[in-house]
């Protein structure tokens, strides 16, 4: 039995990781691999694995440590940091998806409470498909990553509660009595856990971290978490409830972030038995009789939820395109919706054959995901183009109120005001250059202007929006967003307005240059390419390269589009004996005092350079440098002098400056 078993893993780990490795190259998610592999593996598939539940039980776990892992990295001081929009966000597209499902399915099912269980299940948006793929695209500090990734943490914060009234819809604790128990039971659970753990936990674990075991550590972590989800499974509330609320405890400590790492591994070997269990349970043969019906099915999630998540994040007052773009990245089915599926199943809430049909729907949305976000900035920018009238009564309306900037000529544009925006307009400022700043984070539009900041809110990627800052006017543009598939769009508009106009784009990687320039823009900066400068140029200077040389490299880089830095090269035979030369070559200052031997003095008087060896390359006088001062120049106290030589023939000098 235990061979039989073991040779299941086996086979398991050894399809999932070919089917992964094969999706990898068309950069689709591992989460969608898994499920394949299980479906392939499955009683419904090949039928290479026939006994499912040894699966399902290492499934489970694989649950409880993905719901620790979200306590541990959702602390109770996070939780008071997400801004105010990103709960209305996250609360009103949680709200509208179970409203709206629960209405269009209750034709359907005819009870209320299987309606709602679906707009549960609906509501919720895969967090590890989105997050990986905003990460691996560099857009999670865009507007729609940003978004995006706050509406996902609520949403898996909705679980608990969702898990909590699952057993109420499903009329097991139908009386006023019976419900006002649960409720009081999971409150007073709440309370033990949290409150008990403000002391125990922390000591507990100073105590373990002073043994200086790493392996007490991860099996005090894993005690922690496996030992409150079964007390809360003893007292008739969930296992995910128990194991979420360990790690929310952990995160108050000043350990979260080892526990974090310790368990992490442990974590993404189960949640892979846990997606390909899901796909082991999907019934091909249902698959194919339903094929119609399914993808009526696939088609209304996409649908209800992109629709959901768009108006959600519209009517806080953030723009067409970014809305749209955020409901695109929310429009799958998540990875929770099938632990509350699985749940709802044994309540009784659903049939066999409709949590089928879920399962079937969701996969397949899971499937589209990375398609459907790759194509999200095309989208978004085509709907929203169609809606000009709209939005040129908006951009009116929002010019009237918070006031353009009126006409100017010859000034830059800056589009984003992250770190590099921000040093950008300092150096502007202090040059008496004018430039005004477009950002779509209103908090931030909101803060600088307080601080008499030119910035206006607005979405770069719109003509009419960069006519309002002056584009045809403009000397120069400088877009520095986190966003590829707008700073693509933002260069191409701006470029067709004013074909004048100077482009600068700051951008993530070097694989981006080529598009961007073909595009219209005049220079592009890849932030990997001048780390690698600085790191190069900081290496050559330490090992005392000529700073002509230096300089040389850089603009030879530069020049050769970014090609030339996998073969740089210098001038191997005679670089050595200059460098060596160099090393011993040393630059120092002395500040001339009334006392100083040099004070009322000439060169010509202190003979310097023939007594010493040291020579004098410049002198400092207020704010006037004089460059290779004559024999006759006559030191004055305040002087500043710039020495090169040895070090001998430094010390030698200052000895006979001071003396």
């Amino acid at each position: 039995m235990e061979l039989a078993f073991l040779k299941t893993l086996v086979i398991i780990f050894g399809v999932s990781a070919f089917v992964v490795f094969l999706l990898q190259k068309i950069k689709v998610s591992s989460i969608v691999g898994f499920l394949i592999a299980g479906v392939a593996l499955g009683p419904h598939g090949f039928g290479i694995v026939r006994e499912v539940r040894e699966v399902e039980l290492l499934a489970e776990v694989g649950v409880i440590l993905l719901l620790f892992m979200i306590g541990l990295e959702i602390s109770l001081k996070s939780l008071k940091r997400i801004h105010s929009t990103i709960l209305a966000g996250g609360f009103s597209q949680v709200f509208l998806t179970l409203l709206v499902t629960a209405a269009l399915t209750y034709p359907f099912l005819r009870k209320w409470n299987a309606s709602f269980f679906m707009g549960f299940l609906v509501a919720l948006s895969s967090t590890a498909i989105v997050m990986r793929m905003l990460f691996d695209r560099a857009e999670m500090d865009s507007p729609h990553g940003r978004l995006s990734m706050g509406i996902l943490i609520f949403q898996d914060l909705c679980v608990v509660p969702l898990m909590l009234l699952i057993p109420i819809l499903a009329g097991h604790q139908g009386s006023f009595t019976q419900v006002s128990w649960t409720l009081f039971k999971s409150a007073a659970i709440l309370f033990i856990v949290i409150f008990g753990a403000r002391w125990l936990v922390p000591n507990l674990l100073h105590q373990i971290v002073h043994t200086r075991s790493r392996e007490l550590f991860v099996i005090t972590i894993i005690l922690l978490c496996l030992g409150t989800a079964l007390l809360t499974s003893e007292l008739g509330l969930s296992l995910a409830l128990g194991a979420f609320l360990a790690g929310l405890v952990i995160s108050e400590s000043e350990y979260a972030y080892q526990a974090i790492s310790d368990i992490l591994p442990f974590k993404d070997s189960f949640n892979g038995l846990f997606f390909i269990s899901i796909g082991m349970l999907m019934d091909l043969t249902l698959l194919v009789e339903n094929l119609f019906i399914i993808l009526l099915a696939v088609l209304f999630i996409l649908l209800i939820k992109t629709s959901t998540g768009f108006f959600s994040v519209h009517l806080l007052g953030h723009p067409i395109r970014v809305s749209l773009q955020t409901g695109l990245h929310l429009a799958q089915i998540g990875e929770f919706s099938f632990v509350l599926a699985m749940t709802g199943k044994s309540a009784g809430l659903i049939t066999e054959s409709l949590y089928q049909l879920f399962l079937s729907a969701s996969v397949w949305t899971m499937v589209l995901t990375p398609f459907i976000l790759r194509a999200s900035p095309g989208i978004s920018s085509w709907i929203s183009s169609k809606k000009l009238l709209e939005r040129l009564d908006r951009m009116r309306k929002k010019a009237e109120k918070e006031g353009f900037p009126a006409r100017r000529e010859g000034h830059v544009i800056i589009i984003g005001f992250g770190l590099n925006g921000r040093n950008l307009a300092e150096v502007l400022k202090e040059s008496s250059i004018p430039y005004v700043i477009l950002e779509l984070n209103n908090d931030t539009v909101i803060q600088m202007k307080k601080k008499g900041e030119p910035i206006f809110y607005g979405d770069g990627t719109s003509p009419e929006i960069l006519h309002k800052l002056g584009i045809t006017a403009a000397r120069m543009v400088v877009v520095a967003i986190s966003d590829p598939a707008s700073t693509r769009r933002i260069v191409q508009v701006a470029r067709k307005e004013n074909a004048r106009l100077y482009i600068i784009v700051r951008t993530r990687y070097t694989s981006e240059v080529e598009d961007l320039l073909k595009l219209g823009a005049n220079e592009v900066i890849p932030e990997e390419f001048e780390t690698s400068i600085e790191i190069f140029a900081k290496v050559l200077h330490h090992y005392q390269v000529p700073k002509n040389l230096l300089i040389e490299q850089i603009e030879k880089v530069r020049s050769g589009s970014y090609e030339a830095l996998r073969r740089v090269e210098l001038p191997a035979k005679d670089l050595p004996q200059k460098c060596e030369i160099l090393i011993d070559v040393d630059t120092e200052t002395y500040l001339v005092r009334d006392r100083s031997r040099a004070s009322g003095r000439s060169l010509k008087d202190l003979m310097i350079r023939s007594t010493t060896g040291a020579t004098v390359i410049a002198v400092k006088r207020g704010n006037e440098i004089i460059a290779s001062p004559g024999l006759e120049f006559v030191f004055t106290p305040g002087d500043i002098i710039y020495l090169i030589g040895s070090k001998e023939s430094l010390s030698k000098a200052f000895t006979l400056l001071e003396s």
